[in-house]
């Protein structure tokens, strides 16, 4: 059980159960004990009473005497009590009538046992001596077993109502003990980056939980600071290493405005000043995925039709295509409603397409296709490249990862989708890469939630551009 309020309630109902169980077993041994005193001790007064109509004679009777001085009585009481008198010399002296003539059995060493008797059943039996006679008197333990099966039943039927009960009592103490910490776990749940102050209240009571408070308390504090000094390093990367950027782009600009340079140092300015752009990027790039990663950058998503982002995108696409001399394929199956902010969503794209483009051979087709099922939209890319082993396609979303040769990096930095990935998550949506089956190449799945039913019975829509090589 993955539930710890079902595991106290599981754990608190066993425990419960099995100690009632055992008060129960403890309580048939006791009742069962005090039953068979209850018989041994009627056995002793129903010999006190044959002493009584025997008299103090009886040693010097005859067994027909004896026999006429308590054959009533024994026969009156023939329901409760079997009765045989034996003498040892001479033989058994007297029966009681259920007996039928059949001595109660003796077990030697013992005055006071139990036995089965064959058409008689089960008996608790009494051993007593007048000497010269050995009297056995019996009791049927009949009505002892019945009540002991009563008890059972009765202990059963509370044994499962005690099941159900402390089963109920389990499942409010467990609300009631989790109480405190589903109020901590709320509290925790809703501070973020944006409410980094808010902090879990401590009990009055100093246990556990509020050791656990303030430990909490005291890691939120710890990542309020780290998330400040992220905030501060940002702005801080963002100004320090942007402005002597900016003044190397400016020096080396001018010194190709003053012509004084020869072609090679020409050359080498071109070259920095291109590192230099290529050095501001990255810094966009590493500094939106900590951003993205911190929780800070928010979008201003709203619930849009997709068709009109996707014509735009589709246009760009189609001029991107041309000028690498390659083709482009666009599919549109169906429009609908995503929350979505435009410009995120065309850097995904864009991304994606110079990926495919980067990734495919000369002449080579790229494909865009954009559908809808009942719950996301489902924006896919595939390129006629050599796409990736299996076991780099997870990783080719994580930051600084390249591969393939390196002309299809085309000078990269590694960073274009693990930005993709951030987007796609900041939009509430998944972004996933796998090997076409059809042919060599690689197919990115871009999904994101849909807001609003979409029109699947809209014909698919689909348009190819080919550019031939442009001269030279």
């Amino acid at each position: 059980m993955k539930s710890i309020g079902a595991r106290l309630t599981l754990y608190y109902a066993i425990a419960a159960t099995l100690t009632a169980a055992m008060l129960f077993v403890a309580g048939y041994i006791l009742l069962e004990t005090r039953l068979i005193r209850g018989l041994d001790a009627l056995n002793a007064a129903e010999f006190h009473q044959l002493e009584v109509r025997l008299g103090t004679d009886y040693a010097s009777l005859t067994p027909k005497v004896i026999n006429e001085r308590i054959r009533d009585s024994a026969d009156a009481a023939s329901a409760l009590f079997y009765i045989n008198i034996d003498e040892p010399k001479t033989g058994m002296v007297f029966y009681s009538r259920n007996l039928h003539r059949h001595p109660i059995p003796d077990v030697k060493g013992s005055h006071v046992y139990g036995v089965e008797m064959p058409d008689v059943g089960e008996l608790r039996v009494g051993e007593f001596v007048m000497p010269p006679f050995d009297v056995t008197i019996a009791t049927p333990m009949a009505q002892v077993r019945e009540g002991l099966r009563s008890y059972v039943e009765i202990c059963f039927g509370l044994l499962v109502a005690m099941l159900l009960v402390s089963i109920a009592i389990g499942m409010g103490l467990s609300r009631l003990i989790l109480k405190p910490i589903n109020f901590i776990r709320e509290t925790a749940n809703r501070i973020s980056s944006d409410n980094l102050s808010e902090r879990i209240p401590l009990s009055a009571n100093n246990d556990e939980l509020t050791d656990l408070t303030r430990l909490l308390n005291q890691m939120f504090d710890r990542l309020e600071v780290s998330f400040t000094q992220i905030k501060r390093f940002a702005a801080d990367a963002s100004h320090e290493l942007k402005t002597p950027l900016s003044l190397i782009k400016l020096h080396g600009e001018k010194l190709l405005e003053d012509g004084k340079l020869h072609s090679e140092g020409v050359d080498a300015v071109l070259v920095q000043l291109e590192e230099v752009a290529r050095l501001n990027q990255i810094i966009e790039e590493m500094l939106f995925l900590s951003r993205a990663e911190a929780h800070t950058v928010k979008l201003a998503l709203k619930p849009q039709n997709t068709l009109p982002i996707l014509e735009s995108f589709e246009q760009d696409a189609h001029v991107l295509a041309e000028h690498r001399c390659q083709r482009f394929e666009f599919v549109r199956h169906g429009d609908g409603i995503v929350a979505y902010e435009a410009r995120w969503l065309r850097q995904i794209w864009l991304n994606l397409l110079t990926n495919a483009l980067n990734a495919s051979p000369p002449d080579g087709l790229v494909t865009m296709s954009s559908s809808f099922d009942d719950k996301v939209w489902r924006v896919v890319v595939e390129d006629e490249g050599p796409g990736v082993l299996p076991t780099q396609v997870n990783e080719i979303f994580e930051r600084f990862t390249q591969f393939g040769s390196p002309e299809h990096r085309a000078g990269g930095s590694g960073l274009g989708l693990a930005i993709c990935r951030s987007i796609a998550m900041l939009h509430g949506g998944e972004i996933g890469a796998a090997n076409r089956k059809d042919r060599s190449g690689l197919r990115v799945t871009v999904t994101l939630p849909l807001v609003a039913a979409y029109h699947p019975h809209a014909a698919p829509r689909v348009k190819t551009i080919t550019r031939a090589a442009r001269p030279a």
